[in-house]
C-alpha cells in the first residue's frame, strides 16, 4: 500500500474549519483529539456540514452537538458571548449557559426528544456575559440537528440580538409620557411628582429617581418628586448645597454643569446599600431650556442590570432635558395664571369702563363692571353676545359704523364728550362717553376685533355746563358793574364839580368876619378834603373801569428801562426828599410786549408803595430787576421797608385796602395791579417781614 501523508491526511480531515474567521482559526487548532468528541476526522458528516454552515454565515449561529450540547458557533455569534469567549468553544451548553439553563432546559430537552422546534420573539434572557446579570432580548429559533442516520442529535439556533431595540422602544415610550405630563394643568409638585411615577413604571432603566429643585437663594433644593425605592437616609425634604455631608453632590454638579455619577455600593451608607438592583447613581443637572441656568437635579438609578454605555447615559440626559422642559412648561403656565389673575383683577378694578369685542359680529368677551355700569347691564346679560344683542338701543346712533371702521382700516377711533343713548333703569338716557376704539390683533398682526376703553363723563358735563352758564351770568354782571362804575364815575364827576364851584361862590360872599372865624375856617377846611377825597374815589373808579375796557388795546415791545426812567422823574423830589436809593438791575435788551398804559400803571404803583411806606429808622434803598424764567419774564421790586405781617399779604391786592394809615392813599393801586397782570395771563406774588421790607415779584406771560 503506498504511505499516506499525515500532515496531507490531518489537512483535509480539518477542511470543514476553513475560513470562518476567528472561529474558523480556533477549530482548526483546537485540540480535538483531548475531547470528548474525538478527532474531527470521526465526525458525522452532518455535522461537518453544519459546521462548514454556520462558519460562513454572517448570521449569529450555534450548534449544541449530541447528548452534552457541545458547543460550536460563528464570529457574529461572539458579542452573545462576551467574557465566555473564547472558552465557550466545545463546553457543553448547560456550562456555557449556566444562568439561564433552568429557563432553556425543558425547551432543548423536548427537541432532543423529537419534540417540535421553538421559537421565541424578544425573549427576555439575563446572560452573565459581561461580569454582571444582564437584562437582553433575542428572537431566536431551535431546531433539531440530525446525526448521518436521521436522528436528532443535537440543537440548531439561528439568534439576533434585540436588545438595543427593546431597550430604546421602553425609554422612548417613558420620554414620550413625561412630555405629556407638561400638557396637563398641574402644579410644579404635581408635575414632577408625575415625572417621577411615570420613571417608576420604566424600572428596569430608573430604579429609583428624585428631582430636586433650586430655590431662589441658588443654595437650598427641594424635593420635589420621588420614586422607587431610595431610602428615607437618601431623600431628605430639603438640601443644603453649602453641607460637605450631602450624599448627592449636587454642589459639584451645580459647579461643573455636568453629570456625576456616584457608586452607591462604595459610599458605606447602610440605607444606600439596601437599595435593590442599583450599582451606581446619576446626578443630572436641569437646565432652563435653551440656557445654562441650573433649575435642580434630577437623581437617577442606573439599572445593575444594563450596561451603563453610551445610549443609557443618552437617555438620562434627555429625561433631564425632558423633566426640565416639563418644568419649565408649569412654570410658564403658572406665571402666565399669575399674570392673568393679576390682569383680570386690573381689568375688574379700572377706573375705566374696558370690554373685548371679538369679530365682525363684535362679539363681548370681556367687560369690567365699570363698562357694565356705563351700560346698565349686568355680566351674565352681555357676555359672549354681539354688540346689538346685547345693546340694541345703539343700532341707529353710527356706533356699528363706528367699530366696522377700526375693523377695516386698523385706525383708532378717539370720542370726546359724545351722547350716546342707553337704555338704563327701564328708559333710555343720554349719556355722554370719551371713549377709544381700538383694533385688537392676534400674533401675525390680524385684527381680529376691538378693545374699547371708555369714560362716563356725565357727570363732567354736567359740571362744566353749570359753570360755563355761571361764567356767563358772572360776565354778565361784571359787564354790568364795569359800565355802572364807568357810568357812575363818569355821572359824579359833574356834581362834584358843582360842589366845589358852589363853595367858591359861596366863600366869596361870605362876610370877612364870618370867614375869618376858626370854626368856618375848619369847616372849610374838612369839606374841600372831602371833595378832594371824592373826586380821587371817582378818579379810581374810572381806572379800575378802563383797566377790563381798554385790555390789550396798545400792546407792544416795552423797553423797561425808559418807563422806570419816566416813573422815576413823576416821583423825582419824593426820592430826593427821602433820600432813596434806587438800584436797577436791568439789561439794555430786557423788554417785554405788554400794553404801554398798563405797563407803566404796574411800575408806578409799585415804586409809589416802596416810597410811601418806607422806613424813618433807616435809609430807603430799592431794588428793581428783570429775569427770564420761562413760561415768564419777571420783574421784582425790593424795598427795605416797613413791611408787613404775612398773614395779611392777600389783603393788600383787595381794592380800598390799606395797612398802614399814617400816610395818604386810596388803597386801590395795589389791586389795580393784580387786575392788569392777571388778565394779560400773568400773576403777582408777594413776600414780605413786618419792620424788614417787602418784595413784589410781577410774572409777565410770554
Amino acid at each position: 500500500m503506498p504511505q499516506v501523508n499525515r500532515n496531507e491526511t490531518d489537512s483535509n480531515a480539518l477542511d470543514f474549519f476553513r475560513g470562518g474567521g476567528e472561529m474558523g482559526a480556533m477549530m482548526r487548532n483546537y485540540p480535538w483529539e483531548d475531547h470528548p468528541l474525538g478527532p474531527p476526522a470521526n465526525w458525522p458528516h452532518s455535522l461537518k456540514t453544519s459546521i462548514r454552515l454556520l462558519l460562513n454565515s454572517g448570521f449569529p449561529m450555534f450548534i449544541w452537538w449530541s447528548e452534552e450540547l457541545f458547543a460550536f458557533h460563528n464570529d457574529a455569534y461572539l458579542p452573545a458571548l462576551g467574557k465566555k469567549h473564547p472558552k465557550a468553544l466545545g463546553e457543553p451548553a448547560r456550562v456555557v449557559w449556566a444562568e439561564i439553563w433552568e429557563q432553556l432546559q425543558g425547551v432543548v430537552l423536548n427537541i432532543l426528544k423529537g419534540g417540535e422546534p421553538y421559537k421565541a420573539d424578544a425573549l427576555q434572557l439575563m446572560l452573565d456575559r459581561k461580569g454582571f446579570s444582564e437584562e437582553t432580548y433575542w428572537t431566536f429559533s431551535y431546531s433539531p440537528a440530525f446525526s448521518d442516520n436521521g436522528e436528532v442529535a443535537g440543537i440548531f439556533c439561528a439568534c439576533h440580538e434585540l436588545t438595543s431595540t427593546i431597550l430604546g422602544q421602553r425609554r422612548l415610550k417613558t420620554l414620550k409620557d413625561i412630555a405629556e405630563t407638561s400638557s396637563l394643568n398641574q402644579s410644579l409638585a404635581e408635575a414632577c411628582q408625575a415625572s417621577c411615577d411615570f420613571l417608576n413604571e420604566n424600572a428596569e432603566d430608573i430604579p429609583f429617581s428624585l428631582i430636586y429643585l433650586l430655590n431662589e437663594d441658588g443654595v437650598t433644593a427641594h424635593l420635589m418628586g420621588q420614586a422607587g425605592t431610595v431610602g428615607h437616609c437618601n431623600a431628605p425634604a430639603t438640601l443644603d448645597l453649602r453641607q460637605p455631608d450631602t450624599i448627592w453632590p449636587l454642589q459639584d454638579v451645580l459647579l461643573t454643569r455636568q453629570v456625576t455619577v456616584v457608586d452607591l455600593q462604595k459610599t458605606g451608607d447602610p440605607e444606600v446599600d439596601v437599595i435593590p438592583n442599583v450599582l451606581r447613581q446619576a446626578v443630572l443637572p436641569i437646565f432652563l431650556p435653551g440656557q445654562a441656568q441650573v433649575l435642580g437635579f434630577f437623581i437617577s438609578g442606573i439599572s445593575a442590570s444594563l450596561e451603563y454605555d453610551a445610549d443609557y447615559k443618552r437617555f438620562q440626559e434627555l429625561l433631564a432635558n425632558q423633566i426640565a422642559t416639563t418644568i419649565a412648561t408649569v412654570q410658564t403656565r403658572e406665571e402666565n395664571e399669575r399674570q392673568q389673575a393679576y390682569l383680570q383683577e386690573i381689568f375688574q378694578q379700572a377706573p375705566v369702563g374696558i370690554t373685548i369685542l371679538r369679530g365682525k359680529d363684535f362679539i363681548i368677551d370681556l367687560a369690567n363692571p365699570q363698562v357694565c355700569a356705563i351700560w346698565g347691564r349686568k355680566p351674565e346679560e352681555v357676555l359672549n353676545k354681539s354688540v346689538l344683542d346685547a345693546l340694541p338701543e345703539v343700532e341707529s346712533q353710527g356706533i356699528i359704523q363706528l367699530l366696522n371702521g377700526v375693523m377695516e382700516t386698523g385706525v383708532p377711533f378717539v370720542a370726546n364728550e359724545l351722547p350716546v343713548l342707553l337704555e338704563r333703569n327701564g328708559r333710555l338716557e343720554e349719556v355722554y362717553l370719551n371713549f377709544v376704539y381700538h383694533p385688537k390683533r392676534n400674533s401675525n398682526g390680524a385684527i381680529t376685533g376691538v378693545i374699547a376703553v371708555a369714560i362716563d363723563i356725565n357727570e363732567q358735563v354736567e359740571i362744566r355746563r353749570e359753570i360755563e352758564l355761571k361764567n356767563k351770568q358772572l360776565l354778565a354782571i361784571n359787564a354790568d358793574l364795569d359800565n355802572f362804575v364807568y357810568s357812575a364815575s363818569h355821572d359824579l364827576k359833574a356834581p362834584i364839580s358843582n360842589i366845589e364851584g358852589l363853595m367858591k361862590v359861596l366863600v366869596e360872599y361870605l362876610p370877612e368876619e364870618t370867614m375869618a372865624t376858626e370854626v368856618v375856617q375848619r369847616l372849610i377846611k374838612l369839606i374841600d378834603n372831602s371833595v378832594e377825597r371824592f373826586k380821587r374815589a371817582v378818579s379810581d373808579l374810572t381806572e379800575v373801569a378802563k383797566i377790563q375796557r381798554e385790555a390789550g388795546e396798545d400792546v407792544r415791545l416795552i423797553d423797561l428801562r425808559e418807563v422806570l426812567s419816566e416813573v422815576q422823574l413823576d416821583f423825582e423830589s419824593l426820592i430826593i426828599e427821602s433820600g432813596a436809593r434806587i438800584e436797577l438791575d436791568i439789561a439794555q435788551d430786557d423788554a417785554i410786549w405788554f400794553s404801554a398804559k398798563n405797563m407803566r400803571s404796574v411800575v408806578y404803583n409799585l415804586l409809589s408803595n416802596a416810597l410811601k411806606y418806607r422806613s424813618a429808622s433807616r435809609r430807603l434803598h430799592i431794588c428793581i430787576s428783570v429775569e427770564v424764567a420761562p413760561p415768564y419774564t419777571v420783574l421784582t421790586v425790593t424795598d427795605n421797608g416797613l413791611g408787613i405781617n404775612p398773614k395779611e399779604k392777600e389783603k393788600m391786592f383787595s381794592m380800598f385796602k390799606r395797612l398802614h394809615d399814617h400816610v395818604e392813599g386810596s388803597g386801590i393801586g395795589l389791586y389795580i395791579v393784580k387786575r392788569i397782570v392777571e388778565n394779560a395771563g400773568g400773576k403777582i406774588e408777594v413776600e414780605s417781614t413786618l419792620g424788614e421790607g417787602t418784595t413784589f415779584k410781577v410774572f409777565f406771560k410770554h
